[in-house]
């Protein structure tokens, strides 16, 4: 049974615009602020395993480096050697290793849309003035003199889902968890530790565990700005469109400030409604007063715009992201592209190589692999593969954290992997939910299995919505074409190119193949 949901204002019918967009709040006014957490007690208590270690000592996890990298290769080399109960034993070694802390964390976060921060102004820096390794430890810290801190616990679990965010490492997960858990049992059902929770299940992908969630912190607490905007999330990740953009209108009217306004953002241009999806962007950005704010929102107009085929505005927002925090990897990951879009493939492997060393996600790792295997050189068709295993080795982790990564393993498994594999991931991902990009990776790993008349509905289905996204249009071009619709896949693959030429280095050559093939020169 659906969740209840918390929008009883009024709400924007289908495609059509609310009357006035979100509007940064006026210089120096104040939304109304999350009731705070009961003050400590002093009371000592025993901390429990995986909590905070010896006072003032950090974990490896807290320091940078390449080590997790370097570990995931060796991972990534024995499951290329064996399958099945091995591979998940070795899954489960590495993520001791890595929660142990006997390697160390780098980094950053994934390509595609950068997933809005999970605690809203907390991800924005408020721990330590935006150092949020240095304020875990500080949290830490506090905690073992303070144990029954409830609203500390509660922070101390979000953090670690930011950090498992922003680092790439799953292991966070299961920390978060306990101390989310410890929170709750000190304070039942306080709204901070519940928003928590929602926080982690949403990064978990358990969407429908999520919404519940951040429903129940709503009940506690209807200002929740942790709360509302992981219900959002939730919202759009189970597909449930209409719903999303009325808690995005909700929330906007609760709580309006960065978090909720990209949020916003995004549901527009969800349903195709990209000029105002930019327009909000752009008041979010004139809002913005932390370095980590501009930094989070300039990269989500670089994406945008890169989106669009705009790579020169993309590479000019990316630039104001870096130099507002010239470690935010998701603008490194965007300027990478837009590089490679704009005809600079050299400049993108170097800054994807620096984005991967510290961050080995997904996203960058096969924009890598694919930029390696356009170049063509020597040995890149074995550093291409590379960066695929390590895809692998990343997926496994994470299963292991407790992260359901079906989307992530359909995606690069049809492209550069086992189709068989990729078709039975993306078929659990649809049981669990009905969004466009769910649709779009059964499509495709539909079609890479040879299904090509299956896939068409849910081709069709992605782009229903008037999302205007190149892949989405590229992967319904090639199954309009290996249907013998041939009309229909030149205006798909042309679409794609006109909308977006550098959407991917080997998608736009294979689909300017397939408009040679079709009898259109581009």
């Amino acid at each position: 049974m659906a969740a209840p949901t918390n929008d009883s204002e009024p709400t924007t019918p289908r495609h059509e615009q609310p009357a006035d967009p979100p509007r940064p709040p006026a210089a120096g006014a104040r939304p109304p602020r999350e009731r705070p957490a009961a003050g400590p007690d002093r009371e000592r208590a025993a901390a429990a395993p995986g909590d905070p270690g010896p006072q003032g000592t950090p974990t490896a996890a807290d320091r940078c480096g390449t080590g997790r990298v370097a570990v995931l290769r060796r991972f990534a080399a024995a499951a290329r050697r064996g399958r099945g109960p091995h591979l998940a034993s070795c899954a489960v070694l590495l993520a001791v290793a890595l929660t142990a802390g006997s390697i160390a964390a780098g980094g950053a976060r994934d390509g595609g849309r950068e997933p809005a921060p999970a605690g809203g102004a907390f991800a924005a820096g408020a721990l330590t003035g935006g150092d949020l390794a240095a304020g875990t430890r500080a949290l830490r810290e506090h905690l073992r003199v303070q144990p029954r801190d409830h609203g500390g616990w509660a922070t101390l679990g979000t953090a670690y889902v930011e950090q498992a965010r922003t680092e790439g490492d799953p292991s966070r997960y299961p920390q978060a968890e306990r101390a989310l858990a410890r929170s709750l049992a000190l304070e039942p059902d306080n709204d901070p530790a519940l928003a928590g929770q929602a926080a982690l299940a949403a990064a978990r992908h358990d969407f429908t565990g999520a919404l519940e969630l951040a429903d129940r912190a709503l009940e506690q607490n209807p200002y929740s700005e942790r709360a509302l905007c992981s219900r959002i999330d939730a919202l759009v990740e189970l597909g449930r469109y209409e719903e999303a953009a009325r808690a995005a209108v909700t929330a906007d009217r609760r709580r309006p400030g960065v978090p909720v306004f990209t949020r916003y953002a995004y549901v527009r241009e969800l349903r195709g409604d990209v000029r105002t999806a930019r327009e909000v962007l752009g008041r979010a950005l004139e809002s913005a007063s932390s370095p980590a704010d501009v930094a989070y929102v300039a990269t989500a107009l670089g994406r945008l715009a890169w989106s669009q085929g705009d790579y020169g505005s993309a590479l000019t927002h990316y630039a104001r992201a870096l130099a507002a925090d010239e470690d935010h990897l998701p603008a490194l990951e965007g300027r990478a592209r837009a590089q490679a879009a704009s005809g600079d493939r050299a400049g993108a492997v170097e800054t994807l190589e620096q984005v991967v060393a510290r961050s080995p996600l997904p996203g960058p790792l096969v924009a890598l692999g694919e930029l390696y295997e356009a170049r063509g050189g020597e040995g890149d068709r074995a550093k291409a593969d590379d960066q695929y295993a390590l895809v692998d080795a990343w997926t496994s982790l994470a299963r292991v954290g407790g992260v359901d990564v079906d989307l992530d393993t359909a995606l690069a498994a049809a492209d550069h992997g086992d189709a068989g594999e990729a078709l039975r991931a993306a078929r659990a991902e649809w049981d669990r939910r009905h969004s466009v990009h769910t649709a779009d990776a059964l499509a495709w790993a539909l079609y890479v299995n040879g299904r090509h008349q299956e896939a068409l509905p849910l081709a069709r289905r992605a782009t229903a919505t008037g999302y205007r996204n190149a892949v989405f249009l590229y992967h319904r071009g090639m199954i309009e074409k290996a249907a013998g619709l041939d009309r229909a896949a030149r205006d798909s693959l042309t679409a794609a190119l006109e909308l977006n030429p550098g959407f991917s280095p080997v998608g736009a050559a294979a689909a300017r193949a397939a408009l040679e093939d079709l009898g259109v020169a581009r």
